[in-house]
């Protein structure tokens, strides 16, 4: 959902405001990559939500994964920027380890599972897949937009 501000008085045009959203690239010893199958739309993704307004970046990204998995993490380092051109959302992607926890399925979660990278391509849908297949290389932060749908050209 697009909000709108308006700019002024005199009846100008609106501007849209844009809906932040942070999530949690968690990589085990392993390499296997923490994924939830989402209660909402069934859809395998990686943890994560909308940042709430008072709240530093990283420590939205321990709230939503905790909730959402059981997992406890570390926050390293952001490896992307995502923009939903259709619906205004930037979702901002950071690294984690796990520091503890059990998994555990959520409200918002009916799966968690720890995935191989070759198991995220084949299970996630490309503008979800390409956020944990980017926080495993260390040219980032990438930069990205998509339709909610599939990757868009700038």
């Amino acid at each position: 959902m697009l909000l709108y501000m308006s700019t002024g008085s005199t009846g100008s045009k609106s501007m849209p405001l844009h809906s932040v959203s942070v999530a949690g690239a968690v990589v085990r010893q392993d390499g296997r990559l923490l994924a939830i199958r989402r209660a909402d739309n069934g859809n395998w993704e990686l943890p994560g939500g909308v940042l709430e307004l008072s709240e530093p970046p990283e420590a939205g990204v321990r709230r939503e994964v905790l909730e959402e998995t059981g997992i406890e993490v570390e926050v390293d380092e952001l490896t992307g920027v995502y923009k939903n051109t259709t619906r205004g959302i930037v979702a901002l992607v950071f690294r984690c380890k796990p520091s503890g926890g059990t998994e555990r399925t959520s409200a918002e979660s009916t799966a968690v599972a720890w995935l191989t990278p070759e198991e995220v391509t084949a299970q996630m849908s490309e503008v979800y897949a390409i956020r944990l297949l980017d926080a495993l290389d260390d040219t980032g932060p990438h930069v990205r937009s998509h339709n909610g749908h599939q990757l868009v050209s700038s």
